[in-house]
């Protein structure tokens, strides 16, 4: 399998990790020493050290990721983060909590974060998740099964200045793990992103 990373040719590392290389088989990584991205909700504390590869975008956009990870600790993750700068971002992708695997998703505003996470009851192998911005929206989905994108997320996004967006993995309570993402996509969005986020003609949730 030959990594497909179309968008990220000219991508830049905010927080590069203490491993990562290109290979055949993907994007590897290793994360480092409790990294996370969180500003102050609930827990009190702020966290910008997270591993972030970002690619430019402007205008509307849908940027997919599909990716795996050795999951173990509390709060493991790794997937998707649209960011503007440590006031403004979303981080979106698999993250263990409570002993099991959710979609995760984090919108930071002002400095603050919020999280929302929906249960997966079994995670093997890659997984997908999209964001999609549309105008001062993020949209988020991720892939349920062949086909299948399951809408997770509708938040405010109204910002202006320069955007990036790239895969990002966290490990709030460790060092060391390992993600290998398998691909990365910018397209332009669907004409309905919300109730038709594959652009084939039908509501997939």
């Amino acid at each position: 399998m030959t990594i497909d990373l179309h968008g990220l040719e000219e991508a830049e590392w905010l927080n590069e990790p203490p491993f990562w290389q290109r290979t055949p088989a993907g994007l590897v990584l290793e994360t480092g020493e409790r990294t996370d991205f969180w500003r102050g909700t609930y827990y009190g504390f702020d966290h910008r050290d997270g591993h972030f590869l970002g690619a430019s975008v402007t205008d509307d956009f849908c940027a997919t990721v599909t990716f795996e990870a050795d999951y173990s600790v509390l709060y493991d993750q790794a997937g998707l983060m649209l960011r503007r700068d440590d006031e403004t971002w979303v981080k979106a992708g698999i993250e263990l909590t409570d002993g099991a695997a959710h979609f995760s998703v984090v919108v930071t505003r002002g400095g603050r974060s919020d999280w929302s996470a929906v249960r997966v009851p079994a995670v093997a192998g890659p997984q997908s998740i999209r964001l999609t911005r549309v105008r001062d929206a993020v949209l988020v989905h991720f892939l349920a099964a062949p086909g299948q994108w399951r809408f997770l997320r509708l938040a405010d996004f109204s910002t202006d200045g320069a955007l990036r967006v790239g895969p990002m993995a966290c490990s709030p309570q460790r060092a060391g793990l390992k993600v290998r993402f398998l691909s990365f996509v910018l397209t332009p969005p669907a004409a309905d992103p919300l109730h038709d986020p594959a652009g084939e003609g039908g509501v997939t949730a």
